[in-house]
């Protein structure tokens, strides 16, 4: 079996190559390579996260996995004045996430490997994030239960889910630990909820 993107170090042969991507009204250029999520162009679940996410101006915006980092490019253009954590377990997306900053011209941003929340510091305005669901409920919940320990009080976060990949679980699991769930959009089979620590 192949190792899957949710892993310190892929062992499929790295074959690097430049995709384009269009949201947010710009077109960007990535870098990507085998070994990480999404690697031939933007997915679905991840333009919806994009296209919902309430990032402001002067928003610390944390992306949790942020593979080839577009959800944090996206947010570093969002929050001009703000600044952009972007964290993966897998060191190839971190080398790319990194990478793909300096060739968009991103100065407001920076990507880094930690499993989990291992390495990060500090609190932020938002949290984003379209899970790895691969890597099973476990880690998907674990997201959600320390999220609040690394969010300003009234700071929020925010997952992308498919309706078929345990939307339901996931929105019960959000409600029992911030008390509170938003669904912010519900198109092409999948939901961008919104929790806010109070």
């Amino acid at each position: 079996m192949s190792d899957h993107y949710y892993t310190e170090k892929p062992t499929s042969e790295s074959s690097p190559r430049l995709i384009e991507v269009n949201v947010l009204g710009r077109t960007f250029t990535l870098y990507s390579d085998s070994g990480v999520f999404s690697k031939s162009g933007l997915d679905k679940g991840t333009e919806v996260l994009i296209k919902n996410m309430p990032v402001e101006p002067s928003h610390r915006v944390l992306d949790w996995g942020t593979g080839l980092g577009i959800v944090g490019i996206a947010a570093a253009t969002m929050a001009e004045s703000g600044f952009v954590e972007m964290i993966d377990i897998n060191e190839r997306a971190v080398h790319l996430a990194q990478e793909n900053l300096e060739l968009n011209g991103i100065r407001n941003a920076r990507a880094y490997q930690s499993n989990g929340f291992d390495k990060v510091q500090g609190t932020f305005d938002l949290i984003v994030s379209n899970p790895p669901f691969r890597a099973g409920k476990k880690v998907v919940h674990g997201l959600v239960e320390q999220a609040p320990d690394y969010l300003v009080s009234g700071g929020g976060l925010a997952l992308v889910v498919q309706r078929k990949q345990g939307a339901e679980s996931l929105t019960k699991k959000m409600e029992e630990v911030f008390g509170n769930v938003e669904v912010l959009d519900r198109s092409g089979g999948y939901r961008v909820l919104l929790s806010r620590k109070r």
